[in-house]
């Protein structure tokens, strides 16, 4: 018998969903269609569907450190992201975790919202996750929410997006992705900011209505990408291109927001 090549391995650190669209669900799901070995390191567990996130029940700090040394002693991930990260502590144990497991690549997404409204990180912890986590961070991929609540100020157009992308790489990460699928415009544009340049992808609004899991599918797209070997710019390219064939193609499972369309690539 043929053995499988050797693929390298990615890690997420994010809540579950039990929907199935978002969280480490759609990070796993991601990481295997780009051909990546996923691995994760759970956060939080959520009751949530499409339409609403009922509950939540934050995993102990501790487990959650042990889980990222058992992922990183043993299969020695060339990239991990994070996601939901929920309150300080566990913010804490999250960089403690990274600190110790010195994984190559890092990707943050400040997860502080779920699609229905339901927040998913307390107030109290963004100070701990920009002093923290973002200076550890090869990428940090807000939206326009979440970069205003980074930054202090509102950010709602393209000019925005830059001065709030530029303020963001202040705080010392290496480069920041702004997500801009909430604008008020007939396209969608994206901002990448870099310390030497920027790069701005621009489409269509694709008329699907409400996604479900896109920010969390990019990132983890992303990370398979740089735990590929890719550079960081094309990695982004790579991610949005599947997310957007993600949401392009969604199917029509649930009531609420459409989850998407995890074999995007095929």
């Amino acid at each position: 018998m043929k053995q499988a090549r050797q693929r390298p391995v990615a890690l997420t650190i994010a809540g579950s969903d039990s929907g199935g669209g978002a969280g480490i669900q759609a990070d796993l799901k991601t990481f295997h269609e780009f051909g990546v070995f996923g691995t994760s390191a759970v956060t939080a567990v959520t009751a949530q569907n499409t339409l609403e996130v009922r509950s939540v029940g934050v995993i102990e700090a501790e487990l959650v450190t042990a889980q990222i040394a058992a992922v990183a002693d043993d299969l020695a991930p060339a990239a991990c992201k994070s996601g939901m990260l929920a309150d300080t502590h566990t913010i804490e144990a999250v960089a403690h975790g990274l600190q110790s497991a010195h994984i190559p690549h890092y990707v943050l997404d400040p997860v502080m919202v779920s699609a229905s409204g339901s927040p998913l990180l307390a107030p109290a912890a963004v100070g701990s996750l920009t002093d923290r986590l973002i200076p550890l961070a090869d990428l940090v991929t807000p939206n326009l929410d979440e970069a205003g609540i980074l930054v202090g100020f509102e950010v709602r157009d393209p000019d925005e997006m830059q001065r709030a992308a530029e303020s963001i790489l202040t705080m010392g990460c290496r480069a920041v992705l702004i997500k801009g699928g909430h604008l008020e415009s007939d396209h969608v544009e994206d901002l990448l900011v870099t310390p030497d340049r920027s790069r701005v992808w621009r489409v269509p609004k694709h008329p699907v209505g409400n996604a479900h899991g896109t920010g969390c599918t990019l990132s983890a797209a992303i990370t398979a990408g740089l735990a590929l070997g890719m550079e960081l710019e094309d990695a982004v390219d790579a991610g949005l291109s599947y997310t957007r064939r993600a949401i392009e193609t969604a199917p029509r499972l649930g009531s609420g927001s459409r989850p998407l369309n995890h074999w995007a690539r095929d």
